[in-house]
């Protein structure tokens, strides 16, 4: 009986077991396309984790341009280039959501995207909808990552750009006419040259690269912030009429070298981050050579203050840590790491060069940051026709002309650096003037003086250490009394 009972027992708990092998038998088996499709979707989540990081880096860079910028100008306007800084992100991504990503990446022509204006002409490609671009932004679809996070990455550029325009316009500008500029700048003009070269423009059917933006970004910046020094002119005191160069130190070295170490680690953001899918080796050679650049750069320009100048100047020093990086912006993924070491090298001595040269055309920039931008994002755009090797992306860009390719891609560098030069410069001197005619671009004379804390927002930075005026000024209070003027101040000064 009890034999009986165990075998018995032993039947029910086998076909327990059973059940679940029946079940499983049941299903479908896999196939190699839903096995595909798992390794897809992976892949897309992986690619848009990896994009969505670096787009957090690229907007923390952010606050590297507002302490490196806010250190290098005085205590007096520190309030006034941290709230430029932080403004203009905000307005960067209303502006570039309404108009600029439209423009920049919506199908056009080879000038200009006429859709997805307002960001409701296509609809996501994410995996749940699959690839349903529809016509709509073409220019950007070889990456599968959901529109969202794309939109996302190339906003955080589009306010770098501007916020590149802050530093040079530094200590004299009014608040409102830099943020009606910025808008225009980020909701027009980066968007159109954009286009030209990422959006699948007449400048990408010539042959032109810029990985990261050496010219998309940096070069309009600074085309924009060269005609806003032009139109604004001089701080009151910072040259003579005797061709006297007056320094104005900073108020925070400290400040400023933290941004620049901001600056340089929001930078495997934005160049890494550029392959907008976390490919392995593309990342990691990029990062590489990011940073080869950067650190040639620093000893590049260290060096030749110390020669030109007689003094390390550590300021000489962090402007080259940031041509660098704007050097190497464009070419990163197409030169060696070798490669990279000269084009941060080259970068971080031009800059100081051209600081210098700026200073002696009576161009006055606080910061440095038509040099970095400007003089450095054309650097890295021709470098890409001197340095790029086809082994390092293939299909992409062919080899430079060191390294047997010829002239051909030299040239077609050089005609984007220039055409993007020809339109944006005129436009933004266009668009200053404007501004300068309807409502003034610059403050008076006596609010410089004081300080554009003051006057433009009603708060000092450090008033505990600041004396002779009121540490804030009360809601419907006039203003304080300005300090007298420098005994040096012989000449008015344009206050449009």
């Amino acid at each position: 009986m009890r034999t009986r009972w165990n075998l018995i027992t032993g039947l029910l708990v086998l076909g327990m077991m059973a059940v679940p092998a029946v079940v499983l038998a049941q299903q479908a088996a896999p196939t190699i396309e839903s096995v595909l499709q798992e390794v897809n979707d992976s892949k897309v989540a992986l690619d848009t984790v990896w994009t969505l990081i670096a787009a957090f880096l690229v907007m923390f860079m952010a606050a590297g341009f507002a302490l490196l910028e806010s250190g290098f100008c005085r205590a007096k306007n520190t309030v006034n280039i941290l709230a430029k800084n932080f403004v203009v992100f905000s307005l960067a991504a209303v502006a570039f959501l309404a108009v600029g990503w439209g423009i920049m990446f919506g199908d056009g022509t080879g000038f200009m995207g006429l859709k997805g204006l307002w960001f409701l002409g296509g609809p996501d490609n994410s995996p749940a909808t699959g690839d349903a671009y529809q016509g709509v932004y073409s220019a950007i679809s070889w990456t599968g990552i959901p529109l969202a996070a794309k939109f996302l990455f190339q906003m955080v550029f589009a306010a770098t750009a501007a916020t590149i325009i802050s530093g040079a316009v530094a200590e004299r500008i009014r608040f409102s006419a830099f943020c009606i500029f910025s808008l225009f700048m980020v909701a027009v003009l980066y968007p159109i040259t954009g286009h030209w070269i990422w959006g699948g423009g007449w400048l990408a059917d010539r042959g032109m690269w810029d990985f990261a933006g050496s010219t998309v970004v940096h070069s309009v910046g600074g085309w924009a912030a060269l005609a806003g020094a032009i139109m604004l002119g001089p701080r009151i005191g910072k040259f003579g009429k005797d061709g006297r160069i007056t320094p104005i130190p900073g108020h925070s070295i400290s400040s400023a070298t933290l941004g620049v170490f901001i600056l340089w680690l929001g930078w495997f953001g934005f160049n890494p981050g550029s392959t907008m899918g976390a490919d392995w080796g593309a990342i990691g050679h990029i990062a590489a050579t990011t940073n080869t650049a950067a650190a040639a750069g620093v000893l590049g320009a260290t060096a030749i203050a110390w020669i030109l100048l007689g003094k390390p100047d550590l300021t000489m020093a962090l402007n080259g840590g940031v041509a660098g990086l704007v050097a190497i912006t464009a070419p990163c993924a197409f030169v060696s790491l070798e490669s990279s070491l000269v084009i941060g090298l080259i970068g971080g001595i031009l800059v100081v060069l051209s600081v210098l040269a700026f200073d002696r055309i009576k161009i006055d920039d606080p910061v440095g940051a038509i040099s970095a931008h400007l003089t450095c994002g054309i650097w890295g755009t021709l470098a890409v026709g001197l340095f790029a090797q086809d082994k390092f992306s293939p299909d992409t860009t062919g080899n430079g002309l060191f390294f047997g390719g010829g002239a051909e891609l030299l040239q077609a560098q050089f005609l984007g650096v220039l055409a993007v030069g020809v339109f944006i410069f005129p436009a933004s001197m266009l668009g200053w003037s404007i501004l300068k005619a309807v409502m003034g671009i610059r403050v008076t004379a006596e609010e410089e003086m004081e300080g554009l804390d003051i006057s433009e927002h009603g708060l000092r930075a450090y008033p505990d250490f600041q004396t002779g005026t009121a540490a804030r000024t009360p809601m419907g209070a006039p203003p304080p009394a300005p300090p007298a003027s420098p005994a040096r101040v012989r000449e008015p000064v344009r206050t449009t």
